[in-house]
């Protein structure tokens, strides 16, 4: 059976991690700055409805996590990324 550690949150309450942490997909692929030209990195941040993806989701630091989605909005707006994905009507 795993570890686990436990630690209090800011509301004095105890929580319990795993203990395992998530990767960072943007230091995984080297990326130093988010470009919205590297619209293959940028769908991974995309769910398949066409929206932007939680950091909780991605992992992304909240830094990363503001240039991915001014990235995404760029790459809308130049059409390289839909604005939506394809939904019922």
């Amino acid at each position: 059976m795993a570890k686990r550690a436990h630690r209090e949150n800011r509301h004095g309450r105890e929580e319990v991690s795993s203990g395992r942490k998530r990767r960072n997909p943007l230091k995984a692929a080297g990326v130093e700055t988010v470009d919205y030209k590297n619209v293959g990195l940028l769908r991974t941040f995309l769910s398949d409805r066409g929206k932007i993806r939680s950091h909780r989701v991605t992992g992304l630091t909240p830094q990363q996590q503001r240039q991915v989605a001014v990235a995404i909005k760029s790459a809308r707006e130049m059409a390289l990324l839909p604005y939506t994905g394809t939904g019922k009507r």
